[in-house]
């Protein structure tokens, strides 16, 4: 890491197909005092190459680029548990775009519109470990990650989720064979294809899958 005055610069590596756009980011980010730019790309192949050759704190990564887009680099980055932390810039903030990139390894992601001291301050919160998301993408992001909660929530019969909230409350067959009025035999059919769509294989593992996946709210 390279030292400004008393204070050491973030070494970053900027990837983005279109020239006049790298070269304006590149000067912004050298322009704080607190960066060094230490490699300048025009697509996703050559910037993982420079993440390899140079081992940056930060790598600022168009998120659409020729022969790697930002997004298979990040991937590639967190796969080989590289020490960079990838913070992605795109036009588009779509909410499934964002969560993905995420999903992905990326540590943050922000808009091209941004003010491009916004930009510098949002490598630096990277550089710094933290992660980097507007409020406005936020938002988006917290209403994907519920959506996709909901959508990835194994399908239920009615009667199996009347079983797996006696199985909360801590009913036996018989009990609940009692409750819903059906032979013990019914009861634990039900119970059995319970397991099979949580994925588990007693009492107490359905209990706590369906409490991670808010099904006993």
């Amino acid at each position: 890491m390279t030292t400004y005055g008393q204070q050491p610069r973030v070494r970053v590596v900027v990837g983005d197909d279109h020239p006049v756009y790298r070269e304006g980011i590149v000067s912004a980010l050298t322009g704080s005092g607190r960066i060094e730019v230490v490699a300048a790309v025009g697509d996703g192949r050559a910037a993982l190459e420079a993440i390899r050759e140079h081992a940056p704190a930060v790598a600022l990564l168009d998120y659409r680029m020729p022969e790697l887009d930002g997004l298979e680099v990040a991937h590639a980055v967190a796969r080989d548990e590289l020490p960079t932390r990838v913070l992605l810039l795109s036009a588009t903030t779509e909410s499934d775009v964002v969560y993905r990139a995420v999903q992905e390894g990326a540590a943050g992601y922000l808009s091209k519109g941004a003010d491009r001291d916004d930009i510098v301050a949002g490598v630096m919160a990277c550089a710094k470990g933290e992660s980097v998301l507007p409020p406005d993408l936020v938002t988006g992001l917290a209403s994907e990650v519920r959506s996709r909660a909901r959508s990835e929530e194994p399908l239920l019969s009615g009667r199996e989720r009347q079983v797996l909230q006696m199985i909360a409350q801590g009913l036996s067959v018989p009990d609940m064979a009692k409750e819903l009025y059906l032979a013990p035999t019914t009861v634990k059919t039900h119970l059995r294809r319970l397991y099979e769509k949580l994925g588990v294989s007693d009492r107490g593992a359905a209990v706590a899958k369906a409490m991670r996946m808010h099904m006993l709210e």
